[in-house]
């Protein structure tokens, strides 16, 4: 019985030590073998499915920002000073010394901690023992940030000095991102501008406004101006704080009083956005920072899911395949809302997107040298 016992430890070692000495080779094996819940270069059907009592897109997109009991979340905050003097707040949860991994994630317009999408995910990746770090952009989260400069669907600089500082704060520790929303369109385009980054193990986007111009108009029609008419409010309300603080007269053509006067974000896009970050008009900001634009250059193993049904955007905003990299999958479901994919019961529901994300993330993320150990060999 000794011997046996002697003979099953030494064994283990031998395999221990095989999967140490060859921990990148299998690492890299994994990824290639993500195939297994994903199909590459590829648009296919997504297998969501809304239940019955939540088939309407509003359904999907207002019950669980209104309704639904957010989960659980203990975090803290960090400050982190950009290059030019500005900040961004971060949200920090999990422990990243005990974590398996680290999930970066990026808000929707106007988002925050407080987002019910952020919230949920980031309990939820937690759970799976990930550590998770929302950056938020320039102004939100709470706190004006110190330049007249703010955040826009293709901001990436502030990213990817983020993902930079993060890498080397936690350079043995692997990564993946997720972005919902306008935080989507930032993610894709960014991965595009960096397809030689080796930060981002994989990526997952939720929700993405593919074309901007299209997004601008649809979302200015029939009850989906209920959304824009509240995120509008909030853009233009944290606008007039900033201006009542710092000098605006040489940077946008607008008074306060017209600013209140906005009716729909091509109005804040064309006065706001492309003046305060160096682009000609509205037209000229959608154009040079839609995502469509930049998927075809990704490099990352990148995740996409949408829904047909977004009330943010017009069904016909879907790319076609051929714009697809060879390392991006775009998911399509019929249903699902903006950021809603919610399946279970009206007293017990679900977030779909949430078992979606852990499937995709795991083989990516999963493994570090303490993981292997513990898990591989039993």
């Amino acid at each position: 019985m000794y011997t046996i016992k002697r003979d099953f430890y030494v064994f283990n070692q031998l395999i221990y030590s095989y999967l140490m000495i060859n921990r990148d080779f299998l690492l890299m094996y994994s990824e290639s073998q993500i195939s297994q819940n994903v199909r590459y270069g590829e648009i296919v059907k997504s297998d969501f499915r809304p239940p019955w009592w939540a088939k309407n897109r509003h359904v999907q997109t207002i019950f669980p920002r209104f309704i639904q009991k957010r989960a659980k979340l203990d975090y803290r905050k960090e400050k982190l000073v950009l290059p030019d003097g500005d900040f961004v707040n971060l949200i920090w949860a999990g422990d990243v010394k005990k974590s398996s991994g680290i999930i970066a994630l990026f808000h929707g317009l106007e988002g925050s901690i407080r987002s019910h999408y952020i919230n949920d995910m980031a309990a939820n990746f937690v759970r799976q023992g990930y550590a998770v770090v929302l950056m938020h952009f320039r102004g939100c989260g709470g706190e004006h940030n110190a330049t007249p400069r703010a955040y826009h669907s293709g901001e990436t600089q502030d990213a990817w000095y983020f993902l930079n500082w993060l890498e080397h704060k936690f350079p043995e520790t692997r990564k993946a991102a997720m972005g919902f929303s306008l935080g989507a369109n930032m993610l894709l385009k960014l991965l595009s501008e960096q397809p030689k980054q080796q930060i981002v193990k994989a990526a997952m986007a939720v929700s993405t406004p593919f074309n901007l111009a299209l997004c601008a108009t649809s979302i200015n029609q029939g009850f989906s101006r209920v959304y824009q008419a509240y995120l509008l409010k909030s853009m233009v309300s944290n606008l007039l704080i900033k201006m009542r603080n710092m000098d605006y007269s040489k940077l946008i053509k607008v008074s306060e009083s017209q600013i209140k006067q906005f009716r729909d974000f091509r109005d804040f896009d064309q006065h706001i956005t492309a003046p305060l970050h160096g682009f000609e008009d509205a037209d000229d900001y959608y154009q040079k920072c839609s995502s469509q634009h930049f998927i075809k250059g990704i490099a990352t193993p990148t995740l996409v899911i949408h829904a047909k049904d977004d009330p943010f955007m017009h069904s016909s905003i879907v790319p076609d395949a051929v714009l697809l990299s060879p390392s991006v999958c775009l998911e399509v479901s019929e249903k699902g809302g903006h950021v809603g994919f919610m399946q279970g019961t009206p007293w017990r529901p679900k977030i779909w997107m949430q078992q979606r994300a852990n499937t995709f993330f795991k083989p990516f993320i999963a493994y570090n040298s303490e993981h292997l150990s513990t898990v591989e060999l039993k």
